[in-house]
């Protein structure tokens, strides 16, 4: 039988605030590896606090790519995010280096790891079009629509999610087929690295949710609302008639400190909403990861030791 002669390549995934940024850089500082991240708000500028990301210090440690490739007023899909990580790991092995994978971004693994359906390509007016109903009518309103060209995208697809109902609206707007049907049909390129998946996630969901709540505390001190009245006095972001649906003030935390800034209940409140959210993120990232049926896991605070050994029968380590 041949040698498997693929790169390899480390997956870090777990919900948000289980310990993954630490555990990536001693990782990559240990087995000279390059940090990719796979976190959907850590793509946008200016979300540093709220979206947890690694520090000024942290980045230097360790060299990371996939932070800070857009403005927050951009969006940045899936099919990008996996064609941008390719290249980056294809740069790190090019190096000599490890590409390791960290975030619980579960769409971003997926695209990177398993492959997207082809598409047609986006139609700039089409979607000006739709944006326009959806500020008229609202984004339920589209979602309902959605359910009746497709309903088995509109069973995947949440009526607050307004960048995938735009997008699936898009697709059967333009060419008449349902993008449930694009996605079952087209063929999928995996891609080419053995991959390492291993889980990081407490196994007591209480100590998970202090974890959450502790943190959110701690982007209080650190001038989380701040940041986000310095977002909201940017220019573009002004112009945009609806910022609450752009996926970077979507970022759990950003829509609810939004909201307050907007006069929407005390400060207390506030914070119960955001950890809420925030909780509520966790759940849907533990429901996609038990579907990694290929992935270990391991409580980052207890099983330290069996971590150490799955890196260590993966590749050599010190």
């Amino acid at each position: 039988m041949p040698l498997d002669a693929r790169p390899l390549a480390i997956a870090i995934m777990g919900p948000t605030a289980s310990g993954k940024t630490a555990f990536a850089l001693d990782v990559a500082e240990r087995l000279g590896g390059e940090i990719v991240s796979v976190d959907s708000a850590l793509v946008y500028r200016g979300l540093d606090i709220g979206a947890a990301k690694p520090t000024a210090d942290e980045q230097a440690r360790v060299p990371h790519h996939l932070l800070d490739v857009r403005d927050p007023w951009q969006s940045y899909s899936a099919a990008e995010f996996a064609q941008d990580a390719r290249r980056a790991m294809d740069d790190i092995v090019a190096r000599g280096r490890l590409p390791v994978l960290a975030g619980g971004t579960g769409l971003y693994f997926q695209a990177l790891l398993e492959g997207l359906a082809e598409m047609p390509a986006a139609d700039a007016a089409l979607r000006a079009d739709i944006a326009a109903q959806a500020q008229a009518h609202g984004w339920p309103a589209l979602h309902a629509e959605l359910a009746q060209v497709d309903p088995a995208a509109a069973a995947r697809i949440h009526a607050t999610d307004p960048q995938r109902i735009q997008r699936a609206l898009e697709v059967y707007r333009l060419t008449g087929r349902p993008i449930s049907q694009w996605q079952q049909d087209a063929r999928r390129v995996r891609l080419p690295f053995r991959v390492l998946k291993l889980i990081l996630a407490p196994s007591d969901r209480a100590v998970l949710h202090d974890r959450i709540a502790r943190r959110f505390d701690l982007m209080l001190q650190q001038g989380f609302l701040d940041e986000v009245h310095r977002l909201r006095a940017l220019p573009a972001l002004q112009a945009v008639a609806a910022p609450l649906d752009l996926p970077a003030v979507r970022a759990v935390g950003y829509r609810q400190a939004w909201e307050y800034l907007d006069g929407q209940g005390s400060a207390a409140e506030f914070r119960e909403r955001a950890i809420a959210a925030t909780r509520q993120l966790a759940k849907r990232q533990l429901t996609w990861l038990r579907g990694e049926l290929d992935a270990r896991w391991f409580d980052p605070a207890t099983d330290r030791a069996g971590l150490d050994t799955a890196l260590r029968l993966f590749l050599p380590i010190s």
